[in-house]
């Protein structure tokens, strides 16, 4: 087989790519991750600042990580079950929400978050009880259809899941109106949506139970960072016989007679494969590398059409303080108002909202003895809010993808920095000396992460998780081109960590025709851990996901 011939090439090293490619590779698949940045990880990588911090891109907490669950098994079938440990935040309150007047913690299992929920708002205990009753019943009924022989026997359906039908996608505001649920325990029930970044009013009623269900069982953070997963996924495909080419981007998918061929690079040069799997942004895959052409008209229109989530602004703060003297292992939602729904019509009408609504966590925090994260004595923060999506708030005009240079752009930069003191003022609500211990401080835009992912709108969630695009409404791992397969946030495993990764197993089931979830459930590893390198004391993933070959 010639160097530039390979059975499988995947486009981007997020975990979706990594995963699908390290499982294709163990399965004897001749496999080679191509990805543009010269680190492996995608939104699951990391930056290092000043020999002192190290701060996540993408990886702030996981749900279905404790034994037994999806992401253990998953990584168990490559070998990586004992490599990388996952730490547990605080059972007491692994999430902390702040609104106006009311603080409340969220605790392992139901039946405590309903616990703090009705002491922190005893005149809404049985509102609290109607509207956990009926999100604790969309989750039971639907571990029951999925357990049905057939779940598609609607019927069946109905008898068993009368609440998940009635129910599960309609909007969230809907189910807190029918309720009466004040506004105070409505703000707290939704801090947490940038998680999902949906707004509520099209936030299904099935995607907030399942959030809640997947964090109430369990809220964790890997030891040693974020990038830990990335490297050993990335170790796991060398190992079995897999490539990755870092610094290497490609322009166009091949296509001839409906089937992929390969992929030609910026540079111009071709690499042949009968399988491509893009871990890429969907709009950017299908619409550009594929192009319209080699594309049905309707499926050109729907992808067209697809809303993609909103993105973030990111302020990464190195302080001379350690949080790990203050806070439990908890991460801070807070509000600045009680009107969420408001807070993100704002943000759609293209405005940094006035109320923000933020994210506060520390690496250094959840995993306190990683010193990497951050010297004993100091701490590695990051602070992110919803922003609007594009390139006209930012006064950028075609965007980095097209060339664009922007960084001296002086409106740019005002604005940049402007909201960079705007989020570090709300952080004050619960680090209220924070402005006298700051020894770094950077920010990242939604032009910042389209330089580096390439992401329709600088979004790091791909597209929106509405009723109108979940289930069949959401792209499959399969296309109508033989051959080309997707991966990442825009399929139907949705984005997040533990998203992605389950997702990039899908991809790698449809490529291999076996169903590969089953095979990890039931045992089966397909890489032996003996044949992977070792970890000595010096071993650093940030290292280990910049090797090339």
């Amino acid at each position: 087989m010639a160097s530039n011939d390979w059975d499988v090439i995947v486009i981007g090293s997020g975990l979706g790519g990594l995963t699908a490619g390290a499982y294709l590779s163990a399965l004897g698949r001749r496999t080679l991750v191509v990805e543009k940045h010269y680190l492996a990880g995608g939104n699951a990588s990391v930056f290092r600042r000043m020999h002192r911090f190290e701060f996540d891109v993408g990886v702030h907490y996981l749900a279905e990580c404790g034994p037994g669950a999806a992401i253990p098994c998953i990584l168990g079938g490559l070998g990586l079950d004992e490599r990388i440990e996952f730490l547990e935040l605080d059972p007491e309150g692994f999430d902390t929400i702040v609104v106006p007047g009311a603080t409340v913690k969220v605790p392992y299992g139901w039946h405590n978050y309903r616990r703090n929920l009705i002491e922190a708002f005893p005149d809404d205990e049985s509102a609290l009880h109607q509207c956990l009753d009926i999100l604790e019943a969309v989750v039971r009924e639907g571990q029951a259809v999925r357990a049905l022989p057939d779940p598609n026997d609607f019927a069946r359906v109905v008898e068993v899941a009368p609440t998940l039908v009635r129910w599960a996608m309609r909007p969230v505001t809907e189910l807190f109106d029918h309720c009466e649920l004040g506004p105070r325990p409505r703000a707290v029930l939704l801090a947490q949506g940038p998680a999902y970044a949906t707004p509520p009013s099209r936030t299904a009623v099935a995607l907030e139970a399942g959030f809640l269900d997947g964090y109430l069982k369990g809220a964790h953070y890997p030891r040693g960072g974020g990038q830990v997963i990335a490297a050993n996924l990335v170790e796991a495909l060398r190992a079995t016989g897999g490539e990755i080419k870092l610094r290497t981007a490609v322009e166009k998918i091949l296509v001839e007679d409906g089937a992929v061929r390969g992929v030609r690079l910026a540079g111009g040069e071709e690499l042949r494969a009968p399988v491509v799997i893009s871990n890429g942004d969907l709009k950017r895959t299908m619409l550009d590398m594929v192009g319209r052409e080699h594309i049905s008209a309707a499926t050109a229109e729907r992808i067209a059409g697809y809303r993609m989530a909103l993105p973030f602004f990111v302020v990464y703060l190195g302080l001379d303080i350690d949080l790990r003297e203050r806070w439990p292992r908890t991460n801070y939602w807070l509000s600045e108002s009680l009107d969420i729904e408001g807070i993100y019509q704002q943000t759609f009408a293209g405005e940094v909202p006035e109320k923000l609504l933020l994210l506060v966590t520390a690496g250094s925090v959840k995993d306190p003895d990683t010193h990497t994260l951050a010297p004993r004595g100091c701490s590695a923060l990051q602070a992110m809010t919803l922003v609007p999506p594009g390139h006209a708030l930012w006064h950028v005009g075609e965007g980095p993808v097209a060339g664009e240079r922007y960084h001296r752009n002086r409106d740019y930069r005002s604005l940049k920095d402007d909201l960079t003191e705007r989020v570090i003022d709300a952080v004050s609500a619960v680090i209220p000396d924070i402005k006298e211990h700051i020894v770094w401080k950077e920010a990242s835009t939604p032009i910042t992460h389209e330089r580096y992912t390439s992401s329709t709108g600088g979004t790091s969630y791909g597209i929106e998780i509405s009723p109108d695009q979940l289930g069949p409404g959401r792209p499959g791992v399969t296309t109508e081109i033989g051959g080309l397969y997707l991966a990442g946030a825009s399929t139907g495993t949705a984005h997040g960590i533990s998203g992605v990764i389950k997702g990039g197993i899908a991809t790698a089931s449809a490529v291999a025709g076996r169903d590969l979830m089953a095979e990890v459930r039931a045992g089966t590893r397909f890489v032996d851990p003996g044949t992977l390198p070792g970890h000595g004391p010096a071993w650093d993933p940030w290292e280990a996901s910049r090797v090339s070959g």
